[in-house]
């Protein structure tokens, strides 16, 4: 917009005009300049007007990156033991435990109906009582003429008949004794019962079934409520890894976990080459076996020279655009290595001490004068 001065040179232009007084064109024209050069005097150059953007900095510098490894697996139980019933045959009565309970060892989980057995060990009672009456009548009836033998009061074939038939008569209640006692032994496993402590993971036996039909064992449990994470790494990077490695793990719904490498795999798949590595998982409510989750293994920490990830820029591939001590920006070309915490190795690239913006420069063009401020990777 014109300045006031301008204005007023106008209308005194239309004022001239309209009078004709033409013959004061030159002084008019004079002034008019004048008026011009007070205006541009008064409107400042944008080059002066603006000053250099402030923009975040962070120096390359040596320090400490674990060479982590990233991998990703399925979510199973460390070690799974399985509740199996020892008789077939018989109907579930009841299911005392479900999917997710926490059980003791000797817990009972499952009553199988056991009234064939009460009739069947009822039966053998009373034949127990029979074999323990002819035993000990037998017994009797051989003590009586034990003593007799060569006396001639009764034949000596007679004395030992007697004698035959009470140890026959032993021999039948042992095994009546023998009998009840297996039928007692049968009677205790309708109680199906966990062998060790830990959360049931899988149940699929329910009330009216028939034990020892189906071909997967009615109950699974995660032994100790121990998970672990069944992950796979490359075969390059299994050297990064070692036992007792912290690992942060990321399960399906975001809630983060910190496990330990427990074990490497002895072998590497010859089809994909890849190794196994098993990361042990602490106890929380959102684990669900055969769920997906990935971790972060942490690794053996270097000393190198390093910027933060978000100073690298991809375009025209990997470069930082630094900062020299006039305030110019420059592209650099780098090479980078290992990443980890944030940061991320720079194998070939500016020297350390360089200032490089934060943020890949996306703001800034090289040649740009800004001002630097450093700031938190």
């Amino acid at each position: 917009m014109p300045c006031a001065r301008g204005r007023l040179a106008a209308l005194a232009e239309r004022r001239l005009t309209s009078r004709g007084m033409m013959m004061k064109r030159p002084l008019f024209v004079t002034a008019i300049a004048l008026t011009l050069s007070a205006c541009a005097k008064e409107a400042p150059r944008a080059d002066e007007a603006e000053a250099p953007p402030t923009v975040g900095v962070f120096r390359v510098a040596r320090r400490p990156i674990s060479a982590g490894v990233d991998v990703s697996g399925t979510i199973v139980a460390r070690e799974e033991a399985a509740i199996l019933p020892e008789l077939s045959g018989y109907r579930v009565l009841r299911v005392l435990a479900d999917e997710g309970d926490q059980v003791r060892r000797g817990q009972p989980v499952a009553l199988l109906d056991g009234a064939l057995l009460a009739s069947e060990e009822a039966r053998l009672r009373a034949q127990r009582t029979s074999a323990q009456v002819a035993a000990e009548r037998a017994r009797s009836e051989h003590l009586r003429v034990a003593d007799l033998t060569g006396r001639g009061v009764i034949a000596d074939e007679t004395i030992v008949q007697r004698g035959f038939e009470a140890r026959a008569a032993q021999a039948q209640l042992q095994s009546a004794q023998a009998a009840l006692r297996e039928i007692v032994v049968r009677r205790g496993r309708l109680t199906l019962r966990s062998p060790v402590s830990g959360i049931i993971v899988q149940r699929s036996l329910r009330p009216g079934d028939v034990a020892g039909t189906g071909t997967e064992p009615p109950f699974r449990i995660a032994r100790d409520g121990l998970f672990e994470l069944d992950a796979e790494a490359p075969e390059h990077l299994l050297s990064r890894l070692a036992p007792g490695a912290a690992a942060t793990v990321t399960l399906a719904s975001g809630r983060r976990l910190t496990g330990t490498v427990r074990r490497l795999g002895e072998r590497v798949d010859p089809a994909t080459r890849l190794g196994r590595v098993r990361i042990l998982l602490p106890f929380h409510p959102g684990l669900r076996l055969g769920g997906f989750a990935t971790a972060s293994v942490a690794g053996e920490a270097r000393s190198v020279r390093s910027v933060p990830l978000r100073a690298l820029s991809y375009e025209g591939g990997p470069s930082v655009m630094t900062v020299d001590k006039a305030g110019r920006v420059a592209r650099v070309p780098v090479r980078t290595g290992a990443r980890g915490g944030g940061m991320v190795e720079l194998l070939d690239g500016p020297p350390s001490g360089t200032p490089v913006l934060l943020g890949g420069g996306a703001l800034v063009v090289p040649g740009q004068i800004v001002k630097p401020v450093e700031g938190q990777p």
